[in-house]
């Protein structure tokens, strides 16, 4: 069972690849697993995956979490590091329901906006 959730999980992830990113501008926190949490700024976010600065370089496989306000950690795996900006995979898919409630509050002239 695992190897099929394994397999839905890449091949999702690749479809969404082909699909553009919301590109938007969300402050969170990152954290590489065994350092320590740093404030970051997300870049785009899909439901596999997102885009964030990090100015200490992250290496491939690393795995990391990330938190958004309001929401709990999200557990990912980085995929590539380059001029300060790290791309990840989140190890479960993101619910599209919670990724629209974040293009919702976030996206509109790339703006963070504020649910109060």
């Amino acid at each position: 069972m695992e190897h099929r959730t394994t397999e839905r999980y890449d091949i999702a992830a690749q479809e969404d690849r082909c699909s553009p990113r919301t590109k938007l501008t969300i402050p969170g926190m990152l954290r590489a697993s065994g350092g320590r949490a740093f404030q970051t700024v997300v870049h785009d976010l899909s439901i596999s995956g997102f885009s964030a600065a990090a100015i200490n370089r992250m290496h491939e496989g690393q795995v990391c979490w990330l938190t958004l306000p309001g929401l709990e950690s999200l557990q990912a795996q980085v995929v590539w590091w380059e001029n300060c900006v790290a791309g990840c995979a989140f190890s479960e898919l993101l619910s599209p329901i919670v990724h629209d409630n974040i293009l919702e509050r976030y996206s509109g002239n790339g703006v963070y906006r504020s649910s109060y």
